[in-house]
């Protein structure tokens, strides 16, 4: 069988169970000529248990117009936010700190959270990615 030729690679953030036909699917996807419902239908069916949460897709386009896709799941940031119940990270990381702190429990269940979508299964190293996007948004870790 003979490769596939890539016509594109895209990344989307579309809230999961509820992708449509309106921008940025629809004028993403009709400018590759694809049919976007062979991509919405299963969409919306595979993420509705993430039904309004924000969620990245990788999209593979080919050159005979049709193609794959994956979903990466929520952003690290976007669990850190959820699970300390603020709606940004600070605008100066390093001199003006959040004044709640991310708990180990807290780190521990949002890296078992993203190990899958990682490229390794070692929860201790998700647990020092998911740290370093924390202390990025300047959040403090106990412990």
């Amino acid at each position: 069988m003979a490769e596939k030729v890539v016509r594109a690679n895209l990344k989307l953030k579309i809230r999961g169970g509820q992708a449509n036909a309106a921008p940025p699917v629809g004028s993403t996807l009709g400018q590759y000529g694809v049919n976007m419902m062979d991509f919405i239908n299963p969409f919306n069916e595979q993420t509705k248990e993430m039904q309004g949460k924000m969620c990245t897709v990788h999209i593979t386009i080919y050159e005979d117009r049709t193609m794959s896709w994956r979903v990466v799941g929520e952003p690290t940031d976007d669990l850190i936010r959820a699970a300390l119940k603020i709606d940004k990270g600070s605008g100066k990381p390093n001199s003006e700190k959040i004044s709640k702190k991310l708990s180990d429990t807290q780190l521990t269940e949002i890296a078992t959270n993203k190990a899958k979508d990682m490229n390794t299964d070692d929860v201790e190293a998700v647990k020092k990615m998911v740290a370093g996007t924390a202390r990025s948004m300047g959040v403090e870790i106990e412990g």
